[in-house]
């Protein structure tokens, strides 16, 4: 289940690129052990992201895992990789940007999922302050844009650049982290006037607020969401107790990620109105904004994918490509394919 965003991200991504360097295949090395099923009495993880406890608990998961688990909410690429460093969380999530810089730095993640949203309205959308006298993003010479240089919104504003012929020297990136509603309060303060917001709730009410007075969306052409991965750190794997967790606490996101995809409705009034504090419209806007979900069977094109983007920000940002393999770890490749033939019978 490659799905179609994925194609389309390599076919952009490849033409950005051009002649970068590529790595056909992975390195020979010794096999992996394989990863055991049963989990030991006594066993426990901390697994990160705001979503997972109710998740789990609506889906009926949470009563079968067959360890200890504490959820967090850390969540989005720097605060998981920094609750890693921290030793403070076992598996977390982010889109892949994260993890291509903390390898550069030499930190050892292992991808043990790759998740898509396919049918995603507008995945890079960007907000435009008012009085930018910015028509389309081909109007982003001279701007200032909100730039985030370790994470997805980072990558994304490089790829829209390049996409219409800007030179990172014609254009002012000012360093901001998107978190929550900076980038929103950035340009409502016309701090900047260009972020990349996507089709989040906090771009609904920028609009609702501030498009009386000039502010608008504008999706760039052929400019696709990266994807979300679960993340371990790779030492953790080297324990077999944890492993064997890691493997089931997978079986079980990926069944229950299946039973929010089957009702949709439940899920808007359970998880974004009753926890989550958003009005029924906000709910809705943010559900209808998310996609479908799809969680990869088979990661060859993911990994290609991967390769494509990793040369890419090595060539924007001075980096040193690297093997993309490294970041998978293709043991619960398998994993995922077993669970979703089993849940969709």
């Amino acid at each position: 289940m490659h799905g179609y965003e994925l194609n389309r991200r390599r076919e952009v991504l490849s033409g950005l690129v051009g002649g970068a360097v590529t790595f056909a295949t992975s390195p020979v090395k010794a096999a992996e052990p394989p990863i055991p099923d049963m989990v030991p009495a006594g066993t426990s993880l901390t697994v990160g992201g705001p979503t997972l406890q109710t998740m789990f608990r609506l889906s009926g998961e949470l009563a079968k895992l067959p360890f200890k688990v504490d959820f967090t909410t850390f969540s989005g690429g720097p605060s998981v990789l920094d609750a890693f460093r921290a030793n403070a969380l076992d598996v977390g999530s982010g889109n892949d940007i994260p993890a291509i810089h903390e390898t550069w730095l030499g930190f050892n993640i292992k991808i043990i999922a790759v998740i898509q949203r396919r049918n995603v309205p507008h995945p890079a959308q960007f907000g435009i302050a008012p009085g930018s006298n910015i028509s389309t993003l081909a109007d982003l010479r001279g701007k200032r844009i909100a730039y985030s240089a370790g994470q997805m919104q980072g990558s994304v504003v490089l790829r829209v650049l390049k996409r219409y012929g800007i030179k990172k020297s014609e254009v002012q990136l000012i360093p901001l982290p998107s978190r929550n509603d900076v980038y929103v309060n950035a340009l409502s303060a016309r701090l900047v006037d260009a972020a990349p917001i996507g089709g989040t709730v906090f771009a609904k009410h920028f609009i609702d607020q501030y498009g009386r007075d000039g502010a608008k969306l504008l999706a760039p052409d052929h400019i696709v969401e990266n994807p979300v991965n679960l993340w371990v750190k790779a030492e953790l794997l080297e324990n077999p107790s944890k492993a064997a967790a890691v493997k089931a606490y997978l079986k079980a996101y990926i069944r229950a990620s299946l039973w929010v995809e089957a009702h949709k409705q439940e899920w808007i009034e359970q998880y974004y109105v009753k926890n989550q504090g958003l009005s029924r419209e906000d709910a809705e806007y943010v559900s209808a904004n998310i996609g479908t979900l799809d969680i990869l069977d088979n990661w060859d094109q993911a990994i290609r994918d991967e390769q494509d983007t990793i040369n890419f920000m090595a060539s924007e940002t001075g980096q040193k490509p690297f093997d993309a393999h490294r970041m998978f770890d293709r043991r619960f490749e398998a994993v995922a394919a077993q669970t979703l033939r089993g849940a969709k019978g």
